[in-house]
């Protein structure tokens, strides 16, 4: 048995999670859950947005599984995503996204995986504002370390899943300095992996190419901004960030998120579509090794989205999440 720090978040966030608890039950996955809250709900509970408690578990269990979380805008909170991702150094964001029968998309053969950087560039924190001039400047910092582990996490991932290609996304044709030091780590990390086939693209072709012919990329590493874009890209590929995994990943800490938002909107009503939080936690099975789990309720969620009747509204479906949730355990 494994004890994961659960992050139920705000919002859906709160009835996504009791989904993939329920469904993790019926599977008898091998999880003990320390629950534990963040963003909004915990800053009205404790004052802070994440809460001495919360880091604890993490720091205990080494891994975690968290739902949508709100920052309260307009009040000088820094992101608690970019929080937690720079206390436990979760330097690799990690997005499967493959197209999923049943689910609409323009496309067929989408299967990529992208590794964005995720402690360093323009998330690094380092921003000011002169009141004087009215000039704010926000530095892109790009380390030779930050920039050599991210590629080879990228190639090693590529290796040990079989994956052919790693494309290198950067914008070395005017960021000369911070360009270069991308793409000398990649082609340090290439050297090591001579049976993996190495590219780079500028991120303004990269664009462009994954929109036309998403279909000839395999595994995509590049910076915390571009990441993040191409990241959110990539899922309107698929379908939307409803249905796709995320992880965040560092040499002690994981943790793995649903990447949508809180969902206000539709909060309480019953109404959520859980994919996104059940496929990270998916996720987290197989990073544990818990394949045969892990393989177990991964089908069972693929035998659902192929009947669209089983599924939430999102996805032209009649079910709310409770009946979508039973549908699923009825395929395990």
């Amino acid at each position: 048995m494994k004890t994961v720090t659960l992050i139920p978040g705000d919002g859906i966030g709160l009835e996504i999670v009791e989904s993939v608890k329920e469904i993790f039950a019926a599977a008898k996955a091998p999880i003990i859950w320390d629950t534990q809250i963040i963003g909004k709900t915990a800053f009205e509970q404790t004052g802070q947005l994440i809460p001495d408690a919360l880091i604890e578990s993490i720091k205990k269990n080494g891994i975690g599984l968290k739902g949508p979380a709100e920052t309260p805008i307009g009040k000088g909170f820094k992101s608690v995503n970019v929080q937690l991702r720079q206390l436990f150094d979760l330097y690799a964001n990690v997005r499967p996204c493959q197209t999923i029968e049943g689910v609409e998309s323009r496309y067929e053969n989408v299967d990529l995986v992208i590794f964005r950087e995720n402690t360093e560039g323009l998330y690094s924190g380092l921003d000011y504002y002169d009141e004087r001039l009215q000039i704010a400047d926000t530095i892109s910092r790009i380390t030779v370390a930050g920039s050599k582990r991210i590629l080879a996490a990228a190639f090693e991932y590529a290796h040990q899943n079989k994956r052919k290609k790693v494309t290198l996304v950067h914008k070395a044709n005017i960021l000369k300095q911070s360009g270069k030091i991308l793409l000398d780590a990649g082609h340090e990390a290439a050297a090591r992996y001579p049976h993996i086939e190495f590219e780079d693209k500028i991120i303004d072709n990269m664009s462009m190419q994954l929109v036309r012919n998403p279909e000839r990329f395999d595994v995509i590493v590049t910076s915390n901004l571009f990441g993040d874009i191409l990241s959110d890209l990539c899922a309107g590929l698929v379908g939307g960030l409803g249905v796709v995994s995320g992880a965040n990943i560092g040499e002690e800490v994981a943790i793995f998120e649903a990447v949508h938002g809180t969902a206000p909107d539709i909060a309480g009503k019953g109404i959520a579509n859980p994919t996104a939080l059940l496929r990270s936690a998916v996720m987290m099975l197989f990073h544990l090794e818990y394949t045969e789990i892990a393989q177990k309720i991964d089908q069972a969620l693929i035998k659902t989205l192929k009947q669209k009747e089983l599924c939430t509204g999102d996805l032209g479906g009649n079910a709310n999440t409770k009946t979508f949730t039973q549908n699923v355990i009825n395929h395990l």
